[in-house]
C-alpha cells in the first residue's frame, strides 16, 4: 500500500517500541505516528492501529522539475500491526529546505540594512569632525587605532574567536593594508576639502579604474559590455565634477586616489588571499592592525602633534564637549561599517556585494545632502545619476 506523508522532521516523533516485532513476525524499530497525521493518496490503513518501520533509507537531495528548488526526500518502509506486506512512505523535507533559505536571505538583508546605515552615520560624523578639526591624517589614524582596540578586547574576552595566523599570512597581508591605508586616508583628505557627496559621486567611478588596470596592468580582457559600462561612469563623474559648485582639486584628487588604491587592494586581497583560513571580520581586523602600524609614522610626519593640539583645543573651544563624541563615533561607526561590509562579502556573491555598494553610495549621497543641506544644481545631480547608473550597468555586464 503506497501513502505518501509530507511531514516536517520536528513534527515526525517516534515512540519506544523497540524490540517489539509485528505479527508478521519481522523485527521493526518504532512505531509509527498515527495516520490520522499522514497525507494518504491512496490508503485503507487502520485509524486505530499502530505502524512499525521495518527500514529508513535517506535519499539524495533532487531538483523539483516544476522549479529551482531542492527537496530532500526519505522513504520509510513500514507495516501496520495486522499486516505483513511494507508500506512505503516518502517525507518530503522541503518545508524545511526553504525555512532555511528563508532565513538566509533574512540575514543578508539585515547585513545591508546595517551596513548602509552604519556608512550614512559614519559619513555624516567624519564630515562633521574634519570641519571643526581638518587634520584628516589624525582622524585616518584614530579610525584605525579605534577598531584594532575594539578586535583586541573581543579575542580577549573571547567576544570574537582569535585567528590562527603565521608569518606568511601577514606578509601576504602587507600590500593589501599597505593599498588600504593609502585609500583611506585619500578618502578623508577628500572628505576634508569638499562636500561628501561629491567624494561619492567620484568614488562610484571605481570600476572604471578596476577594468583600465586589469587589462592594462595584469592583461586581462572583458567582453564588449563591460566597457560600454564605462561610458557612463565616466561621462557622470565628469559632468557632477565640472558642475560642482565648491569644486576643489585637492578634494578630487584625493577621491580618485583613493579609487585607485582600493582597485589594487582588492587585486591584492584576490591574489594573495587565496587559501587562507582568516576571513570576514577577522580578516579586516588584521588588517587595520597593519594599516595602523604603517600609518602612524606617516600621519606624524605629515602634520604632528603640535598642529593637533592646537587644533583639538580650538575645535573643542567652538563644538564643546560634543566634538569628542563626534570623534569617537565617527571611530566606532568606521571600524563597524567595514567589519559588516567584510562579514555580508563571506555569505554573498561579489556581484551582489557590488549592486549593495552601489545602493549604499546612493543612501550616503542623498542622506549627506539632505543633513549638510550641499547646494546642488540640476545638472549635477543629473551626472551623479548617470554614474551611478553606469557602476549598476557595470555590475550587471560583469556577470
Amino acid at each position: 500500500m503506497l501513502c505518501s506523508a509530507k511531514q516536517s522532521l520536528a513534527r515526525l516523533t517516534l515512540s519506544n517500541h523497540f524490540g517489539e516485532k509485528s505479527p508478521s513476525g519481522k523485527p521493526h524499530f518504532s512505531s509509527f505516528p498515527s495516520p490520522q497525521i499522514l497525507k494518504s493518496r491512496k490508503s485503507d490503513l487502520s485509524a486505530s492501529k499502530p505502524l512499525y518501520i521495518s527500514s529508513f533509507d535517506f535519499k539524495h537531495f533532487d531538483k523539483s522539475k516544476d522549479s529551482n528548488s531542492q527537496k530532500a526526500l526519505t522513504q520509510c518502509n513500514a507495516y501496520e500491526a495486522h499486516r505483513s506486506q511494507p508500506i512505503t512512505i516518502n517525507l518530503d523535507f522541503a518545508n524545511e529546505e526553504a525555512q532555511v533559505v528563508a532565513g538566509q536571505r533574512i540575514k543578508i538583508g539585515l547585513y545591508f540594512a546595517t551596513w548602509w546605515a552604519l556608512n550614512v552615520v559614519f559619513n555624516i560624523y567624519n564630515k562633521k569632525v574634519l570641519n571643526a578639526f581638518p587634520f584628516p591624517w589624525l582622524t585616518s589614524t584614530l579610525s584605525l587605532a579605534t577598531g584594532s582596540l575594539m578586535m583586541l578586547v573581543s579575542w580577549a574576552t573571547g567576544i570574537a574567536e582569535t585567528p590562527k595566523t603565521d608569518v606568511e599570512f601577514w606578509k601576504t597581508l602587507f600590500p593589501v593594508a599597505l593599498a588600504h591605508t593609502i585609500g583611506h586616508v585619500a578618502a578623508t583628505v577628500s572628505m576634508s576639502k569638499v562636500a561628501v557627496s561629491f567624494t561619492h559621486i567620484i568614488k562610484s567611478g571605481e570600476p572604471a579604474f578596476s577594468v583600465l588596470v586589469s587589462r592594462f596592468l595584469l592583461g586581462e580582457t572583458f567582453p564588449a559590455p563591460v566597457y560600454l559600462s564605462l561610458l557612463p561612469i565616466i561621462g557622470g563623474c565628469a559632468l557632477a565634477a565640472v558642475t560642482e559648485l565648491n569644486f576643489n582639486m585637492t578634494g578630487f584628487m584625493g577621491a580618485m586616489v583613493s579609487n585607485l588604491a582600493f582597485v589594487f587592494r582588492n587585486i591584492f586581497s584576490k591574489r594573495g588571499m587565496k587559501g587562507k583560513s582568516v576571513g570576514g571580520m577577522n580578516y579586516y581586523a588584521c588588517l587595520s592592525m597593519l594599516s595602523l602600524l604603517i600609518l602612524t609614522p606617516f600621519a606624524i610626519a605629515a602634520e604632528g602633534p603640535q598642529m593637533w593640539a592646537a587644533g583639538w583645543e580650538n575645535a573643542v573651544s567652538q563644538i564643546g564637549p560634543h566634538f569628542i563624541w563626534w570623534v569617537a563615533a565617527q571611530s566606532v561607526f568606521y571600524h563597524l561599517y567595514n567589519q559588516v561590509s567584510y562579514m555580508s562579502l563571506n555569505e554573498i556573491s561579489p556581484l551582489t556585494f557590488s549592486i549593495g555598494n552601489t545602493m549604499k553610495r546612493i543612501s550616503v549621497i542623498v542622506a549627506s545632502i539632505i543633513i549638510f543641506c550641499t547646494p546642488i544644481q540640476p545638472v549635477n545631480a543629473l551626472g551623479a545619476a548617470i554614474a551611478i547608473f553606469g557602476t549598476f550597468l557595470y555590475s550587471q555586464a560583469k556577470q
